[in-house]
């Protein structure tokens, strides 16, 4: 039962990742009249906090093994009393300020269970072959795209329900009761005895072939950030496809989620390299696409969707759990390395964020509204090309890594 609760544990910190700001950007200027350019300033600072927080709760949980168990339950109660209070908000004077203390307090708790999650994955899995790390990864991702999907749609569920604030109030008590119900389900897979490596160090971490990866992980999280952030306003504003926002990211995370065995098995065969050598274009392909897709193009973005899919179920299996297995066969403390791993990540989105938020402002563009060609015109650019250029620079890095089914 370690595996399906490691699933279930992936699935709840998944609410606070890529699903967050999916919604962030619309609740916050539509629910609480708080600006794009401004919302993208509170994600930079909120970065900030996690440039000293993330390594440092990577060190901690090295430190400190055998208080795995109170790290975990910590992590859980972040969420479940974090939730309810960010999508209960209501605008006014001193909104901005404690949307950015409930942001630190999610965020704080989601970096927490992820790197202790992650570097764990020697500690969860039932050794540390690569094969046992690879099957780890596969549950641990499957979980973490249920999860993205159900906190993706929830909210457009509980709106057809009859909830208020378009459903958000009634979406953060979900995901704060579903955090608690998890913490106790998963409980058990926190008193297993840890398996420790050595202390990390820079030379430790570049002779293992780490930096390269956490490179990697950096600028290929990039365009997904970009994505995921302007996802409901490509559909709703440039597409113009009011209300299949929902379906279309149930279809790109489901995707996602039934590729992730694919790709496992893919891997095992011609190796993790290969397989994002052959997953990535994918994802390039996706992105050419929808630069041209003409407005009211339902199924050439569903077929967009499946693509782009399938390739994010790549990224989300492979790249985790090569930088597991490098560390794994260096001895290297894997909860200190995925606090940078972690850091490395969010600030993708929050660099995502940062950048086409404020372009979308100054070009003019208010989500919901009738948005000027030029709007639009940046909004497309910012969605399609410039993740597009950002793919492909990440796809060079793959081609740079050891041909061998090593990063040694």
């Amino acid at each position: 039962m370690v595996y399906p609760r490691v699933s279930l544990y992936a699935l709840m910190l998944a609410a606070a990742g890529i699903p967050l700001y999916i919604h962030l950007p619309r609740f916050a200027s539509v629910n609480l009249g708080v600006g794009l350019g401004v919302i993208g300033v509170i994600l930079v600072v909120i970065r900030l906090v996690d440039l000293v927080q993330d390594p440092l709760l990577g060190w901690a949980i090295d430190r400190w093994p055998k208080a795995q168990t109170l790290f975990a339950m910590l992590a859980a109660a972040g969420l479940a009393v974090g939730f309810p209070i960010l999508f209960a908000l209501q605008p006014g004077e001193g909104v901005i300020l404690q949307l950015i203390a409930v942001l630190v307090l999610l965020f704080s708790a989601y970096s927490l269970g992820m790197i202790l999650l992650y570097g764990r994955s020697a500690t969860l899995a039932k050794s540390t072959s690569e094969h046992d790390l690879m099957t780890l990864a596969a549950f641990r991702e499957i979980g973490m795209l249920v999860g993205v999907v159900i906190a993706a749609i929830a909210p457009a569920l509980f709106m057809g329900l009859g909830a208020r604030g378009q459903g958000y109030p009634a979406f953060g008590v979900f995901l704060g009761v579903a955090a608690v119900v998890v913490a106790v389900l998963s409980f058990p897979i926190w008193r297993r005895p840890p398996v420790l490596g050595d202390g990390l160090t820079f030379a430790g971490l570049a002779g293992a072939g780490a930096v390269r990866l956490l490179v990697l992980a950096l600028v290929n999280s990039l365009p997904v950030a970009v994505t995921s952030t302007l996802f409901l306003f490509f559909v709703e504003d440039r597409l113009q496809l009011p209300g299949k926002a929902g379906p279309l990211l149930i279809l790109f995370f489901l995707c996602a989620g039934l590729s992730v065995p694919l790709w496992t098995r893919l891997s095992r065969r011609v190796g993790t390299r290969m397989t994002l050598v052959i997953s990535m274009p994918l994802a390039i392909l996706g992105f050419v696409g929808a630069a041209f897709l003409a407005p009211g193009n339902l199924v050439g973005f569903a077929i967009i969707c499946v693509a782009s899919g399938a390739a994010l179920g790549a990224d989300m299996v492979v790249l985790p759990a090569m930088f597991s297995v490098v560390l794994t066969k260096a001895g290297l403390s894997a909860s200190a390395a995925f606090g940078i791993w972690s850091f490395a990540g969010k600030l993708g989105l929050a660099l995502a964020a940062f950048a086409v938020l404020p372009l979308l402002d100054r070009s003019g563009f208010q989500p919901g509204q009738v948005n000027s060609a030029d709007a639009l015109n940046t909004l497309n650019m910012a969605y399609a090309v410039v993740p597009c250029i950002l793919k492909l620079c990440a796809f060079g890095l793959v081609l740079a890594l050891p041909t061998e089914d090593r990063t040694q």
